[in-house]
């Protein structure tokens, strides 16, 4: 049996799939909107249930629970997971069918909003804007029992993680609750008052049941849907460990979750494992999108507990504030062929969880073909705390907008974490201008080590060891593509971080603004790599002191590094929208310096481009085809094209229902 390549792990063996064929022996169908929808009826086509919950508190093992299209305002909660990997219960959305699982409720009742200053309180009060129109609408406690969200501010009860300063606690001290304008969030404030300076906005009373709200062009709320958030999450069971549950085709939209940790997720597994979450879309999430990991590092241990072994796969996971996907502890995980899309609008960067995947003590998992984009002040990946074998490949990793970084391992220290085979672009960093230091004149040129003020890296491993980077496009880093730190005061288990081992073979790298890599220590390894676009001193190594910043020439007569290394000219296009790609000759090449060119013997055409060594523990291309040949071309393709515009929208889609 030929087994798929990209699955292959570091360590060489293949990834565990459990997944299995089901035969489901019971169905049932739930129709909102079906004329005969009763919660009393039994579940078949002509007598549907009404609600989900109905279906959960009788799905036992072996059951599909149909859903039929329409909008449904409640809170999942499965009552039994399944038997086994053979005898799961699925909830699916019928052939395809728009089901919207929704954490809200309309708002009905509103009246112009009275009593509140609409400017700020000064000694000379200035007179309020007429035109500005604002509103208020009271909660119903009926619609709110058992959880208002209104009421509770983001950050949970886990605080150990805030540096206060360095943190703006605005966001964090937020209500949690979310208002809905035909769809659309509106922008909470944090004094009535701001409502007068920003239209599209909202701001809670301190009982948390009133909210007050100012439209878009101050428009009337009658006519528009207005929707409240009044519940955590979307689908989440209330008994820990249920497992062996399949969740497809649904939409989750409006969870009114709380800022991690305890991870909880508009989708939540709950501390179950065997999940799998297959082509749902989540769309909007105060906190979490996606939960299947142990939830809470405070949880009591439990000997022999299973974490993970879920699969999430071709989902989409839209604008969520904090963390599209956690996974505390989890192992054995497939994610893959997902899109996860504006994660980290509430700016919770220095907490410990902001990022479009965040895992812990990750092993033997595989992360491939997802699209990761506008990740904001966030990471794409962020893996903490002694991470193996795992494998992330195939994935298109864009436009990090205030981004420090967009993988970031740390802590990682006794086995390989593979990174192969993905396309990084545009990773702005996260810094003030402002904060850089002055060199006037030549003063620059004497110092002992560069300012740690500017960042933006593709690969950041902090106290990692065993990092290997094969096969890569990393393209427009605000600082560097791979940058480390030792940590060797950080202690976990028996030893600090050294940052070693890191191996950056067979990459492309573009136009990357400070340097291409940035080792700590020079016990790493550097080959066969090509670079694109670089600024003089692009090759470094940080310490012992004197840093050192070097061309490819001297990387290689130095330190032994890069000696099948080459250095190109050329400018490449990557449209993050359309999910495509191009490289061309560079039209304008840069004035050269002291005969540089002839010295670097830069290359201008693609067909010139030397082929490098197969690194056989990342044997295949961008789009998953096996590479047997000794040789290939640097970067995650076979071949490198001139003009043509390819996609690379990395994605696979359904092959059989």
């Amino acid at each position: 049996m030929n087994q798929d390549i990209t699955l292959r792990l570091p360590n060489g063996q293949y990834f565990n799939k459990w997944e299995k064929p089901q035969i489901y022996d019971r169905e049932l169908h739930v129709a909102c909107n079906h004329f005969a929808a009763s919660d009393e009826n039994d579940g078949s086509p002509d007598h549907p249930l009404k609600t989900i919950n109905a279906a959960a508190a009788i799905a036992a093992p072996g059951t599909h629970v149909w859903i039929h299209k329409g909008v449904y305002r409640e809170c999942i909660h499965p009552v039994r997971g399944g038997d086994g990997t053979d005898k799961m219960i699925c909830y699916e959305a019928c052939h395809n069918e728009d089901v919207v699982v929704k954490a809200s409720v309309i708002a009905c009742h509103f009246k112009e909003s009275e009593g509140w200053n609409r400017m700020p309180f000064t000694l000379e009060m200035k007179r309020e804007i007429s035109h500005v129109k604002i509103w208020e609408t009271k909660l119903v406690p009926e619609e709110f029992k058992g959880y208002n969200p209104f009421c509770a501010v983001n950050i949970l009860h886990d605080r150990l993680f805030i540096e206060y300063d360095k943190t703006d606690m605005t966001t964090y001290l937020n209500r949690r609750g979310m208002v809905f304008c035909d769809g659309k969030p509106l922008k909470q404030v944090a004094l009535y008052h701001q409502m007068g300076e920003l239209a599209g906005s909202y701001w809670v009373e301190a009982n948390g049941q009133t909210v007050h709200f100012r439209l878009e062009n101050d428009e009337h709320p009658a006519d528009h849907l207005i929707e409240l958030t009044c519940r955590e999450q979307c689908f989440a069971p209330q008994i820990p460990f249920l497992s062996y549950i399949k969740v497809k085709g649904l939409t989750c939209a409006h969870a009114a979750t709380g800022a991690p940790v305890p991870q909880r997720g508009s989708i939540s597994c709950y501390r179950g494992h065997h999940w799998i979450i297959e082509d749902c879309t989540i769309d909007w999430a105060n906190g979490v999108g996606i939960d299947i990991g142990n939830e809470c590092w405070h949880h009591s241990y439990i000997e022999n507990q299973v974490i993970g072994f879920s699969i999430i796969r071709r989902c989409k996971i839209y604008d969520v504030g904090v963390c599209g996907i956690a996974g505390l502890f989890a192992k054995n995980l497939l994610i893959e062929d997902n899109l996860i899309q504006k994660t980290g609008w509430q700016e919770m960067e220095l907490s410990w969880e902001a990022g479009a995947i965040k895992v812990h003590s990750c092993t033997n998992s595989v992360i491939r073909r997802n699209i990761f984009t506008k990740t904001y002040r966030a990471d794409h990946l962020w893996m903490d705390m002694a991470n193996e074998n795992n494998r992330i490949t195939q994935n298109l990793f864009l436009d990090g907008l205030m981004q420090r970084e967009a993988i970031f391992i740390e802590c990682s220290r006794d086995d390989i974490n593979l990174i192969d085979n993905n396309i990084f672009w545009n990773i702005e960093g996260r810094f003030h201008p402002n904060q850089i230091p002055k060199e006037p004149g030549s003063s620059g040129w004497y110092k002992m080590e560069e300012s740690d003020v500017i960042n933006g890296y593709a690969i950041y491993g902090e106290g990692t060891d065993h990092i290997h980077i094969i096969n890569n496009f990393i393209g427009k880093c605000r600082s560097a593509g791979y940058f480390a730190k030792t940590v060797s005061f950080r202690i976990a288990g028996t030893r600090g971080g050294t940052s070693r081992d890191t191996r950056i073979w067979n990459n492309i790298f573009y136009d990357c603004k400070e340097a291409a890599i940035k080792f700590p220590t020079k016990q790493n390894e550097s080959e066969g790599n090509l670079y694109m676009n670089m600024p003089g001193g692009y090759l470094r190594i940080l310490y012992p002191a004197p840093e050192v910043c070097l061309d490819l020439q001297a990387w290689q007569d130095f330190y032994g590094f890069d000696l099948q290394g080459q250095e190109g000219l050329f400018d490449v296009e990557i449209d993050t929208e359309k999910f495509t790609m191009a490289i061309k000759r560079k039209k304008d090449r840069p004035m050269p310096f002291a005969r540089t060119y002839e010295k670097h013997n830069y290359i201008f055409e693609t067909k010139k481009i030397q082929n490098v060594r197969t690194n056989m523990i990342a044997a295949n291309d961008f789009f998953g085809n096996a590479v047997t040949d000794e040789l290939r071309v640097p970067g995650p393709f076979v071949d490198l094209a001139e003009n043509q515009v390819i996609s690379i929208d990395p994605r696979k889609k359904e092959n059989v229902r």
